[in-house]
């Protein structure tokens, strides 16, 4: 099992995203800080994930797909573009496969890869937000779209059911 940080939208959407996806163990939805200037906390994910199952660059891919990965909007301190990553070569990798997705796509990520800091993981009543209720209107209003489009762009890194 390896794990790696993600940040770039709301932390229910990413959650969902992510627990969607074949190989992935466990998602720990929170906030993420990289060392500074990036030590604030903003909403991410940490993924558990099986890399015999699904690549570090299949999962940078769905992220990317997934949020706004090229606006700098003006909600950026709290949502954060990021892909964090736990050691040296683990944001070797990251950084090697962020530059094939923006090759291959042609976009001009403004993703940044950073250090891993700290974690602070979201209120309990929130973990699991959309598996434990989908019908509620925010999740019918932001994550079922996203889960649409994921569905279209890497249909073949759903879990089946």
């Amino acid at each position: 099992m390896d794990r790696i940080g993600f940040g770039g939208g709301c932390h229910w959407c990413t959650e969902a995203v992510f627990q969607s996806l074949i190989g992935v163990i466990h998602v720990e939805q929170g906030f993420i800080a990289a060392p500074p200037p990036d030590d604030s906390l903003s909403e991410a994910v940490i993924v558990s994930f099986d890399p015999a199952a699904i690549t570090l660059a299949d999962l940078i891919g769905v992220h990317l797909a997934t949020h706004s990965s090229t606006s700098a909007h003006v909600l950026r301190s709290r949502y954060r573009s990021a892909i964090y990553a736990f050691d040296t070569a683990q944001g070797q990798r990251a950084q090697s496969a962020l530059a094939t997705h923006a090759r291959q796509s042609g976009a001009n990520f403004i993703t940044r890869v950073l250090d891993f800091g700290r974690f602070a993981a979201s209120a309990p009543r929130y973990h699991n937000y959309y598996a434990t209720d989908p019908t509620r209107p925010f999740c019918q209003t932001h994550i079922d779209p996203k889960l649409a489009l994921l569905r279209q762009s890497h249909a073949a890194l759903i879990k089946a059911g």
